[in-house]
């Protein structure tokens, strides 16, 4: 859950403000150092519990300078796993699908000019699952702060996607992947935002720190 002592709320040009020095931050890296640190991250990301139990991933195609977990491709193949892309669902307002993806997935680009599985491909059910039955889903931030608080995009999808799970059922293990560099002093928290299981950058694991008992 997020921190009690985060911010609730920011005034949304301060808050878009943040939002564009963080994803600044992430695009000045240089093409080695981007390399470097998905190298370190997938290596991270290999010792988490949560990636090793898992058995139907999510991953994400990286844009904009977004740390890239591709290298983890190999290593989840082997074992076994099945990997999923999210895609925007079709005829609804921001909102994703999650898509199986393996050799031979037709792709497009989407309407941010991302690379996604093919609406046709994803519109067949034996090539998608929801949410819920993922095990692990590993998605991009543009920012996080020390208590694993995130900060998204600002358009939604995943906090949309995810809704289910405010309620009883069963829920994935949402891993939370970014560069070191787009660490911030402390983030608001909304009502609606979902909460992290953990943050992985190519430096650390963060976890959401535990609500300290009453004296």
């Amino acid at each position: 859950m997020p921190h009690p002592d985060a911010p609730e709320s920011l005034p949304l040009p301060a808050k878009n403000t943040l939002r564009r020095e963080l994803r600044r931050r992430r695009r000045a890296l240089t093409a080695r150092e981007q390399r470097a640190a998905s190298t370190a991250l997938c290596r991270r990301l290999k010792t988490l519990p949560e990636l090793l139990r898992a058995r139907r991933v999510s991953l994400y195609l990286p844009a904009g300078g977004e740390i890239d977990p591709l290298p983890l491709l190999p290593w989840l193949y082997r074992r076994g796993v099945s990997v999923y892309l999210p895609v925007l669902r079709p005829l609804s307002a921001n909102s994703l699908w999650f898509v199986a993806y393996r050799p031979g997935t037709p792709m497009v680009k989407n309407r941010f000019g991302i690379r996604e599985p093919a609406v046709a491909f994803g519109a067949r059910r034996a090539n998608r699952l929801p949410a819920w039955a993922l095990d692990t889903l590993i998605v991009p931030l543009v920012g996080f702060d020390e208590h694993a608080n995130r900060m998204g995009m600002g358009g939604g999808f995943y906090d949309r996607t995810l809704a289910f799970m405010r309620r009883r059922g069963p829920k994935p293990t949402l891993i939370g992947v970014a560069h070191a560099c787009q660490q911030a002093s402390e983030l608001p928290v909304e009502p609606w935002d979902i909460p992290l299981t953990t943050i992985a950058t190519d430096t650390a694991v963060v976890r959401p720190r535990k609500r300290q008992a009453a004296d």
